[in-house]
């Protein structure tokens, strides 16, 4: 089966600073493949070129079978990418934010699939609802459910839980694993390390502008020497105090 995404030689540089470096990777159809590493690294610089909002300066890129450089409009047809920040009108309703959309990518039936993605991201309540009154968790979900309309066969997410709360975070990864049990290609960029390994069927770590790794979460692991069996002391949390406190109270009222 050909690759999703391959990349050879990528470099691109800004000026007399070099971002890109000679990156190489491939994504496997169907799967989550997550670009790792701290800000400025060039995670965001790879992501543009691959969605065709940038030319590389060397290297050569194809996205589901089609040159980034030769074949822009195809590239474009067939991906889909939600930037860093939620790109929602919160003026409008969840609902008015999907349409648009669908009018934008020439979907026939665009309330039926308006509705559909609602109910897929657990929307359907709020659908009515200014997206302005979103939770962060919310909008985001909506931003990714806006990113579906048309069946992209692959969606990129550029660091898609930067500025959200724990509990928004989760929504979205969420999320990611809905996209893909319906065997949608995710191609994730993040600076978290869980999220990568909660996430990814593989993983790439990029650092100045070099790919240093790219595996599976077991072959990265195995690159370190093996797990040593220690002792530590365990100094109880407060919430374990708390649910103790709460447990002799109500064993003291019995």
């Amino acid at each position: 089966m050909s690759a999703a995404v391959g990349v050879t030689g990528i470099e691109k540089s800004f000026g007399d600073l070099a971002v890109l470096k000679g990156v190489d990777l491939e994504v496997a159809p169907g799967s989550v493949f997550a670009l790792l590493g701290s800000n400025g690294a060039g995670k965001t610089t790879l992501i543009r070129i691959l969605a065709t909002l940038l030319r590389p300066d060397a290297g050569s890129a194809s996205v589901c079978g089609h040159d980034v450089v030769s074949s822009p409009a195809s590239v474009r047809g067939a991906i889909s990418l939600t930037g860093q920040f939620a790109a929602v009108d919160g003026v409008l309703t969840g609902r008015e934010n999907l349409e648009l959309v669908g009018r934008l990518r020439h979907v026939e039936d665009q309330a039926t699939t308006a509705s559909g993605l609602l109910e897929r991201f657990g929307l359907s309540d709020a659908a009515d609802r200014r997206v302005g009154e979103y939770s962060g968790g919310m909008a985001r979900r909506l931003d990714i459910a806006m990113s579906l309309v048309g069946d992209p066969e692959i969606v990129f997410l550029d660091e898609p839980t930067t500025g959200l709360d724990p509990e928004a975070r989760l929504e979205v990864w969420d999320a990611v694993r809905e996209l893909a049990a319906k065997g949608t290609t995710v191609f994730l960029t993040t600076q978290y390390l869980d999220e990568a390994e909660q996430l990814a069927d593989r993983i790439a770590i990029l650092h100045e502008g070099r790919i240093l790794v790219d595996g599976t979460l077991a072959e990265l692991k195995a690159l370190l020497p093996p797990a040593r069996v220690e002792y530590v002391e365990k100094q109880p949390s407060l919430e374990e105090v708390f649910l103790a406190v709460i447990g002799h109270n109500r064993k003291d009222a019995a």
